[in-house]
Parts: C-alpha cells; structure tokens; sequence
C-alpha cells in the first residue's frame, strides 16, 4: 500500500480539509474515559454521526474527508481486530456471547473512520494531537497532586456530579479499601491510570518536544514516569520505557538517554524506599528468582497459572478459540491447579494477559494470522510512506507500537475499554499516516515542526 495520498489533491487543486467536528469528538470520548458510560455514548453518537455524513453525502464526499489509501487501511484494521471475534463465536463455550459482542462491536467501524477523519490534514491533526497531549498533560498534574495530598481534585470533581445526579459514589468503600496504586482522574476502583497514560504518553511528549525542545521532553517525561511509578503496574512501566526509548534517541541522542534512563531508576528507587506500595510490587519481582514455580508465578501475579490455562485452550480449540470474551467460562476446564486458591483470589481469570496467548486462546489460529495480516498491512503502509508522511504519523505509531508490543502483559483486547482504545489509537495512525493534508515541515531533532 503506497502513500500515494501524499500526491494526490482534489480537482480544485486545493488542499483537502476534513471534518471539522471529528477532532471534538476524538477528544470528548478520551476526556470521559473516568465516566466510562458516557464515553462509550460518544462511540454511538459519534458512529452515528460518522454514517449521517457519509449517507448525507450519498458517500461522494468520502474523497473530501479521507484518503482512499486511509479508508482502505482504518477498515482493514478494524477487520482483523473484529473477523477473529466474529469467527470464534462458531463453537464457542458461549456462542451467545460471542455473536452478541461481534454485533455489537460492530459500531467501531464508522467510529474508526471518524477517528481517521480526524486527523486526515494538517487542522485536524494539530488539534487532534494537542488536545491529546492536554488531556494527559491534565491528568498527570492531577496525580501528582494526589501523590502529594493523597487526593485527586479531578476525580473528587467527577464524584461529586455523580453523586449529585445518581446519589451514589464512583467507588464504593471496599474499593476504596483494597486499592493499591495510585488512582488519579480514574479512580481507586478502576486502577488503569499508569497503563492509560503509558500508551498515550507520546503525545504528550512530542508536543512538549516541539513546543519547548530537549527541555520540555525531560521535564514531560518525569511528570508522567512520577505517575507512572505510583499508578502503574510494572506492565506500564515496561511500556513508558519503550515509550521513552523510541521517542528519546531522535531528540536527545544515546548518551543523554542514557543518563535519563539513570536518573530516572535512581528516582524510582527513592520512590519505592519511601512508598510501601511500590515497594511491594519491586517485592513481588524478586520472587522470580526462586527456584520455583510458585515464586515465578507468584511474581508474575498469578500469570503463570493463567498462561498455562490459555496454552490449554489453545490446544483444545486450535482452530477459531474459545470465542473472544469466553476466556472466564473456559479457565475452570484449564485451571493447571484447581484446588490451590489463585494469587488473584476466588473465581476464574478474566482473559489472558497477554495480546498473543489472548489471541490464540479465544480466537485461534485463525485470529492470530487475521491479527498478524493487519499487523503486516500497517507495517507495509509506514514502510512505503514518504518521510513527511511518517513524521506527522509518529506519536499514533509509537502509541500504538507500545500498547500492542507481544514482549509484555495487557488488559484484555476484546474488552470495551482496552479493546476501543486500541482500535483509536489504530485509526489515529490509519488517517495520520495516509492523510491527504499537505506535508509538515520538520525540525532538525525529526520532530513536526509548530505550525
């Protein structure tokens, strides 16, 4: 797939400009992800406005708002993500579940080329990005207020419109209770913040590059490794270190990344000497070096136990899986050791943890090479994309990249929210990669220049 977008205009000769309102609505579904009920009502609406403007213009102005290049590649990511869900309902231990969450799923579609939409020239990508890098920029500086005050000003805001509408908290007291990290703008009953902003970090710290040189990135990159630390899991932690790799050597060279990634683990010790919950989650690693299977497991948060149950499913149903979202349903059949009490407590795992077996487990190999064929096809649009092209896509790319790698553990693909971010982060870089806008100039460190 060649980025022949780059060359084409429109028959005027001018420069294509996009919809002007699909930015806002980008925008709205991130900034109401602690409202999680509200957010998924801006994927309806916003599907449904995506086909009111398609319908409206009988689907001539397609051209206008999209390449063909970024129709063709946002629809084809969506299908390798949804086909697997939709062919693992055939068998599944719950083929109910499985065609209703293919149905229902279905609304990404006209959402994704919204998304795509969004970012398709140069107006709509500047605010798409900056409004990105604001939201995170937001959200880190009110964690780091509840680092400080053991409180976020964000979060007590949202709880208390909740509780003025429906008379009830966000989190009732028993999450409240076991919460072990930092909760931030989501809250202690939905602990994703160090994952969130480890996915959407290079936004953040692109505009800061841009906006304020070497500076700015290292002043960004601490705020959120400071939240990160305290949010996150040490999956997130893995992520933001491949965030900083891949984003840091173009600007600031080796040596200097070097002494970044220095400082940096020597203010993540500081923070786990003083902070108990950190410093149970360091605790918990080093149970991987005893010559055991109980303390690699233990380690790994009961993941091991959860690996082998998935490698179990794999080879029962090797073909189409158990049906996506059928990972809970079929763990009792797999359980390695059901009658030893899980790391995780009482009931079965949720899904996989990790993109691969998650894939393999509850789609099958059919869904893994569907994966790996949207994989390929977005590989081979970056590669033959000019270097205009791949610079205003970067930040999508990289975010994508990170949230994706197989080298690591994940929430569940196939869940609403992971499963809706993913596929954003897929149409951001669909629409950014093959926009029609006009090229960005770049700055001598390769990053867009201001504009």
């Amino acid at each position: 797939m060649t980025n022949s977008a780059d060359a084409v205009l429109p028959a005027n000769g001018s420069l294509t400009t996009g919809w002007r309102w699909a930015p806002h609505w980008v925008l709205a579904f991130v900034a109401l992800w602690p409202a999680p009920g509200y957010a998924e009502g801006i994927v309806v609406l916003g599907a449904l406005a995506a086909i009111i403007k398609l319908v409206g213009s009988r689907f001539r102005g397609g051209a206008q708002l999209l390449s063909g290049p970024a129709w063709a590649l946002t629809s084809v990511l969506f299908f390798a993500y949804w086909l697997p869900e939709l062919l693992s309902s055939i068998g599944s231990v719950d083929a109910g579940r499985a065609l209703r969450e293919a149905a229902v799923d279905l609304r990404y579609l006209p959402f994704l080329w919204l998304v795509a939409i969004a970012v398709a020239d140069d107006r709509g990508r500047r605010l798409t990005f900056t409004g990105l890098a604001v939201i995170i920029g937001l959200w880190t500086l009110d964690a780091l207020v509840e680092v400080v005050f053991d409180t976020s000003p964000l979060f007590r805001g949202i709880d208390a419109i909740k509780q003025a509408i429906s008379d009830r908290p966000m989190c009732d007291l028993g999450q409240v209770a076991h919460a072990d990290r930092l909760g931030g703008v989501l809250g202690p009953c939905n602990l994703k913040l160090g994952v969130v902003l480890a996915s959407l970090s290079p936004f953040a710290l692109y505009a800061a590059g841009r906006r304020w040189g070497t500076a700015g990135w290292v002043v960004a990159a601490a705020a959120i490794g400071v939240v990160i630390v305290f949010a996150g899991s040490r999956a997130s932690w893995l992520t933001y270190g491949l965030v900083l790799l891949l984003s840091g050597w173009r600007l600031l060279g080796w040596r200097r990344l070097l002494a970044v990634f220095t400082a940096g683990a020597l203010v993540t010790l500081a923070i786990a000497i003083t902070s108990p919950e950190v410093r149970t989650r360091f605790e918990r690693t080093t149970l991987a070096f005893q010559a055991s299977a109980t303390g690699v497991d233990a380690a790994l948060s009961g993941r091991a136990r959860i690996w082998d149950a998935a490698l179990c499913m794999v080879r029962e149903h090797p073909v189409n899986g158990v049906g996506a979202r059928g990972f809970r349903e079929a763990f009792p059949a797999c359980d390695p050791d059901p009658a030893t009490v899980a790391v995780w407590g009482e009931g079965p795992a949720l899904h996989a943890h990790q993109i691969v077996l998650e894939v393999l487990s509850e789609t099958g190999v059919l869904g893994l090479l569907l994966w790996l064929s949207g994989v390929a096809l977005a590989v081979r649009a970056w590669r033959y994309a000019g270097n205009a092209a791949r610079e205003r896509a970067r930040p999508a790319m990289l975010a994508l990249l990170v949230t994706v790698f197989p080298l690591n553990t994940h929430l569940a693909f196939y869940s609403t929210f992971w499963g809706a971010l993913t596929l954003m982060l897929a149409a951001l870089y669909a629409g950014s990669l093959l926009a029609r806008a006009g090229q960005a100039p770049t700055d001598r460190a390769g990053m867009p220049a201001a504009q």
